[in-house]
């Protein structure tokens, strides 16, 4: 991906610092620990990316799967435990709603992506991408809700809604994506994630708003 102007690679960076600057922002009584697997975890991506590992998609199963299973791995890991619902329960949810506002760089990155031959069309919200509308609409849900304007019930509804969008694009980006199982895209994989910094969209920012609604689903459904 060496042809891409940098702006496309730092809007990706800043929107991936920016995921868990919110992550972090959250927190009341993990802060450090948040950082230190964060950085960790970004480092490791970042070094894997740089070195071409994940551009053999001959393998199987494929090599991608060391930048996605170890952070759903996590999220199953904290929900099932006592200490991780612990961490769960010390969210802000307030803050975790604000935190989807990096929906909307990234939707610019894949639009950018798609000019430049690095993701397919349907992939972008010129596609069969909506998920802008959560980074869209985030900001206002906050303030409503911060205000106590609306509750619980629309809350929910629009945790699941944009729940429901993330897993379009997800399942649409791994169907298209070059590996045995590909059934989208055949014209234009989605190649562009196989490279750093962009394999930092599945291997974090992807968890992480993952991560924001299921916890926010689980404290608005015990209220």
């Amino acid at each position: 991906m060496e042809h891409l102007p940098f702006y496309i690679a730092l809007v990706m960076g800043l929107s991936t610092f920016l995921s868990v600057y919110f992550l972090v922002r959250a927190s009341k009584k993990y802060i450090t620990r948040i950082l230190v697997i964060a950085t960790i975890w970004l480092a490791l991506q970042a070094l894997i990316g740089l070195s071409g590992f994940y551009t053999n998609i001959e393998t199987m199963p494929p090599r991608f799967i060391l930048a996605i299973a170890p952070p759903l791995l996590l999220i199953i890991g904290l929900f099932a435990t006592k200490t991780g619902r612990s961490f769960i329960d010390n969210l802000d949810i307030k803050t975790l709603t604000l935190l989807h506002i990096v929906r909307i760089p990234v939707e610019l990155v894949l639009f950018w992506l798609f000019l430049y031959k690095g993701v397919p069309e349907i992939m972008t919200f010129e596609g069969q991408n909506f998920d802008i509308f959560s980074g869209i609409t985030a900001p206002v849900v906050y303030y409503l809700f911060k205000k106590e304007y609306i509750g619980t019930g629309i809350m929910l509804m629009w945790n699941f809604i944009c729940l429901v969008l993330l897993v379009n694009i997800v399942s649409t980006a791994i169907l298209s994506a070059p590996f045995s199982f590909q059934q989208l895209a055949f014209d234009q994989p989605n190649i562009a994630v196989l490279y750093f910094p962009f394999n930092w969209l599945p291997a974090c920012i992807v968890p992480v708003v993952l991560f924001a609604h299921l916890v926010a689903i689980r404290r608005l459904m015990e209220e």
